[in-house]
């Protein structure tokens, strides 16, 4: 049976297992969720989510939620994205964590406010708040890269995946490349991995392109 991945375009935590399904070769189809128009709050989606988020991860009787975890699983059944030896496996974990409070938490939080709330409903305090936490983490991750190709060890891991998430989204919140070189590099060398697909391109958007 085919993978499922509940989930929709707008969604960089439904994007980090895309990539990593798609990267792995594996065969999943999207289950598109109208988080937008309260998709996620709905019954029927509580039944196969009780915290009632994307993504969901569907294989037969199994069904994961939370990206995290969905990463470590993928990584135990298809030998991939886990690190070399379990000294790089808690190292991953450890980004992951980073990533889930620090870092990916902040820029989703902050992109929908800056974005997907009416603009007379965005709050200013709130959105100067959150950038100042998610300028912290970016100068974290930065000085982390430097000489550095991947998060952690000499490939790609789940680290890499879970922290690249957000950065690929057109949409503002604060966050542009060129400040952030170590960033940038290591931006192109993931969209440089073959089979590498934009997030837009994986997922069907909520909001088509305009």
């Amino acid at each position: 049976m085919t993978k499922q991945l509940y989930c929709f375009g707008e969604s960089g935590h439904s994007y980090k297992v895309a990539l990593a399904l798609t990267l792995a070769e594996v065969d999943w189809d999207p289950i598109f969720v109208d988080f937008f128009a309260g998709g996620s709050r709905s019954p029927e989606f509580r039944a196969v989510n009780e915290m009632g988020e994307c993504p969901v991860y569907v294989d037969d009787d199994l069904v994961l939620t939370q990206s995290g975890a969905i990463l470590d699983h993928l990584s135990k059944v298809t030998g991939k994205f886990g690190g070399a030896n379990d000294r790089e496996a808690s190292e991953i974990l450890r980004w992951v964590l980073w990533d889930n409070h620090k870092f990916s938490s902040q820029a989703g939080m902050l992109r929908f406010l800056m974005n997907f709330l009416p603009e007379d409903k965005r709050p200013q305090e709130v959105i100067a708040f959150v950038s100042g936490r998610l300028k912290a983490a970016f100068a974290t991750l930065e000085a982390h890269l430097e000489g550095r190709d991947w998060i952690v060890g000499d490939t790609i891991t789940n680290a890499d995946l879970s922290c690249c998430a957000y950065l690929y989204y057109p949409e503002p919140f604060g966050f542009e490349r060129k400040d952030y070189p170590n960033i940038d590099r290591w931006l192109d060398r993931i969209a440089a991995l073959p089979g590498w697909k934009h997030p837009y391109d994986l997922m069907r958007r909520a909001f088509p392109a305009a």
